[in-house]
């Protein structure tokens, strides 16, 4: 019988663990360098400036943002995958860049696996929102007026492609109803056609029309995420409504170039964890309109796949194509 392990062979394996193990105990040796795909300002970036800090206290290394803009984020994205990977280029990833933009365009510099993932960061619950003109009150109602007359009722978009787009469309593939897009170059344009009546609903990120809706000028229908929210407790999801398992949520993670060592990958990660464990931060991140939110890279792997499918699919039914 031949021995499982010839004696190269496992000295090779030897040789491997101790290396591993070493790279767990001197990451980081050096500054860390965080891709933020889009301008400063905004949640991407505000999640990269508190990342950074986090980490350069807990890791004893200077972490600073660079902002890669442009090409919708697919710029600073496809950065991050070509960099090497060793755990000194982290990039914050939006679900549009690592779940959507895939199947959007067609000749994409970088592909989903080109990067690992270390773990989520926060979500942003979307919500459907109405004109308060607008007699319907629930999603049901919505739908039977979409129902009685095709494309009468129009749904507002920051563009073609975009978050809002998608989750419009979703809900139009799952109600067997016609609705009319009408997209806008973004969502200022939008929300201000919306509250003048030009268009009858948008789905949205709850923080930027919460307003609007305390003030009676839209309606809130129905949230886009499994759960309600903590913010409106007393709207209804859109699964609830009748469309089971519907589901339109926004979030933000962070990944590493793909063959980042899996030791540096869970130091990251652990990190990170303890980093948005605190309340100062979940609150900060609360008032910004975002949701808190860690895991595992299994976790996140599992959100990514579930969301590619998701979208993937609505794209390719809807023959949706980028602006």
């Amino acid at each position: 019988m031949k021995p499982l392990f010839t004696r190269s062979a496992f000295l090779a394996l030897l040789l491997a663990a101790v290396s591993f193990g070493a790279t767990a105990q001197t990451y980081p040796s050096k500054p860390l360098h965080v891709i933020a795909p889009f301008p400063p300002g905004g949640p991407v970036d505000v999640l990269g400036r508190v990342l950074a800090q986090g980490l350069s206290e807990a890791m004893g290394q200077p972490a600073v943002v660079d902002n890669k803009v442009g090409a919708a984020g697919n710029i600073g994205i496809d950065q991050a995958a070509k960099a090497a990977p060793d755990g000194y280029t982290l990039a914050i990833v939006p679900l549009g860049n690592i779940a959507v933009n895939p199947a959007l365009y067609p000749n994409l510099p970088y592909k989903a696996s080109d990067l690992a993932p270390v773990t989520m960061l926060a979500t942003v619950e979307n919500v459907l929102v109405v004109n308060a003109a607008v007699p319907a009150r629930s999603v049901k109602e919505l739908l039977a007026l979409a129902a009685q007359k095709p494309d009468s009722v129009s749904f507002a978009s920051p563009g073609a492609g975009s978050q809002a787009h998608l989750a419009g469309e979703l809900l139009a593939l799952n109600s067997s109803v016609q609705l009319l897009h009408v997209p806008y170059k973004g969502i200022g344009p939008a929300l201000n056609d919306l509250l003048g009546g030009q268009v009858t609903i948008m789905f949205a990120q709850m923080s930027s029309v919460l307003p609007h809706i305390k003030s009676g000028k839209l309606r809130a229908l129905g949230v886009a995420s499994l759960k309600r929210s903590p913010v409106m407790p007393e709207t209804a999801t859109i699964a609830e409504q009748g469309l089971p398992r519907f589901e339109a949520v926004s979030w933000y993670a962070l990944m590493v170039p793909a063959g980042t060592p899996r030791a540096v990958i869970d130091k990251l990660n652990l990190e990170t964890g303890k980093l948005f464990a605190r309340p100062e931060l979940r609150e900060k991140l609360t008032a910004l309109g975002m949701d808190a939110a860690t895991g595992k890279p299994a976790d996140l792997a599992a959100a990514i796949q579930a969301d590619t499918l998701r979208w993937t699919e609505v794209i390719r039914q809807k023959n949706i194509k980028p602006e």
